[in-house]
């Protein structure tokens, strides 16, 4: 069921990893493939190539010919999915939906198709073992945040982003679950099961590294791509959709989809793979590699996605640039000049950090990030008083939160005892008197000092305490 965005744009999701797979017999590399010969919607391909974001296509002969004329003949219908095995997406999956935002930019319109049926079967691809059965209930509720969180991001763009002068594409969410509800199961593979072989579905690079595991690969798994193959076909039959965005290690359930539709109907269709991007040591940037970086709040803050991008190493840097941003080629080789200039500033990685913040979380997010680094890293009390109470836990997140009654005549070792941040006698006493308190980052070194407001208290009722060099606490004031 399509939910409502900003202006005049409807809603959708998929999965989003990657894993690059060469298969060169089967498709193409994009690289010199896509021509810039013709209109904004050739132009859109060979653009999208330069940066890195394509990487390979099928049909063989798509990048050269059909693909590009289809695009230049008007507004055609993309798609991709994402699969709601988490309450969140990541990192890795923010490049897929960057792929189409592009589309979306050249007026093309997107369906974003989330997995609330697939995800119940589980995706093998690039997996070595299977997951683990989700419920209805969980897979529920993964599915609504995603859709929040992507439809945040859709909305971000066109605020944020996007030229008033061009008009956007369409975006639509869907979630699978609802035409695939009401089909049994003898109905489903009667339908869909005598348009697939079991020869080529066999030779899936995904099902042979798995049927070569000591695990195996269960039955629920080997229909996977089927599920993918109709959702294309459901996809191309009622809203026209002729082009499949996915990632790398998606190739085969492409493929599928592919091959599906041209014995149904004989239409043509296209694939479209994304790069895989990976952490700095080559994982993939997923929840499965363990180093995910989460795109809801709840999970990343603003503060974490930023600092995550700032401190990305400078090889990667304008790679990324190119990857995650929506900055012009030319702009990303003018940051890249200023970084040269003086490596010190960061300058390259803290526009990174600000263009993708802006993207996920938008511009409060984005100044919520750089509160939260002032107040971190440049001891900033202003920073501190302008923080919220979210902020502040979102900064300091495995710091205690305590609300205490501000009492008149509270002292600092009175404050440090109520939240049991020193031990109870002299030895706690002795560490205030050793200056290993800190209140809002000036030190605290008066056991009997009475806290002073618009000094140990902030002008928001917060105190930030910490002991020694890691420990710190957070202190919400009540008044009598």
């Amino acid at each position: 069921m399509a939910a409502s965005m900003a202006g005049s744009c409807r809603y959708v999701s998929l999965h989003g990893s990657f894993i690059l797979q060469r298969r060169t017999r089967l498709y193409l590399t994009l690289k010199s493939k896509f021509h810039c010969t013709s209109p904004a919607h050739n132009g859109l391909l060979f653009t999208l190539n330069k940066r890195g974001i394509l990487k390979n296509s099928f049909p063989e002969d798509a990048a050269q010919d059909r693909l590009p004329r289809l695009l230049q003949s008007g507004a055609q219908t993309v798609y991709c999915g994402f699969d709601p095995t988490a309450d969140s997406l990541h990192v890795g999956n923010l490049l897929a939906i960057i792929g189409l935002l592009h589309f979306r930019s050249a007026g093309h319109h997107v369906l974003a198709v989330l997995g609330g049926a697939t995800a119940q079967i589980g995706d093998p691809s690039g997996k070595t073992s299977e997951r683990e059965r989700m419920s209805a209930e969980v897979v529920e509720e993964n599915t609504r945040s995603i859709r929040e969180s992507i439809q945040r991001i859709f909305t971000n763009h066109e605020v944020h982003f996007q030229d008033n002068s061009k008009k956007l594409g369409t975006v639509t969410v869907l979630n699978n679950l609802h035409w695939y509800k009401d089909w049994s199961v003898v109905g489903f593979l009667s339908e869909a099961g005598r348009h697939l072989r079991m020869g080529t579905m066999l030779s899936r690079h995904s099902v042979q590294t798995r049927l070569k595991s000591p695990d195996g690969m269960s039955l629920t798994e080997f229909t996977y791509q089927m599920f993918q193959a109709y959702d294309f076909h459901h996809l191309n039959q009622i809203y026209g959709c002729k082009i499949q965005l996915g990632g790398s290690d998606q190739l085969g359930n492409l493929m599928s989809g592919h091959e599906y539709i041209h014995k149904v109907s004989g239409e043509e269709v296209y694939g479209l793979t994304l790069p895989l991007v990976t952490s700095t040591v080559g994982d993939k940037l997923g929840k499965t590699a363990g180093n995910a970086v989460w795109l809801n709040r709840n999970k990343t803050s603003p503060f974490e996605l930023y600092q995550f991008l700032v401190r990305q190493p400078d090889a990667i840097v304008k790679h990324y640039l190119k990857l995650f941003t929506f900055l012009p080629l030319a702009e990303v080789e003018r940051v890249m000049e200023q970084q040269r200039e003086d490596p010190e500033k960061r300058l390259a990685h803290k526009r990174l950090a600000a263009e993708v913040t802006k993207l996920v979380h938008g511009k409060e997010g984005l100044e919520s990030a750089k509160r939260c680094t002032n107040a971190l890293y440049h001891s900033s009390v202003q920073a501190l008083e302008e923080m919220s109470d979210e902020e502040l836990q979102e900064l300091f997140r495995e710091a205690p939160f305590h609300e205490l009654l501000l009492e008149p005549g509270t002292t600092v070792v009175d404050a440090c005892r109520s939240i049991n941040a020193i031990p109870e006698g002299p030895r706690g006493y002795q560490m205030v008197l050793a200056g290993a308190v800190s209140i809002n980052h000036m030190c605290a070194d008066k056991p009997e000092q009475v806290l002073i407001p618009k000094l140990h208290i902030l002008s928001n009722g917060l105190s930030l305490l910490k002991v020694g060099k890691k420990n710190f606490y957070i202190i919400k004031w009540l008044s009598l």
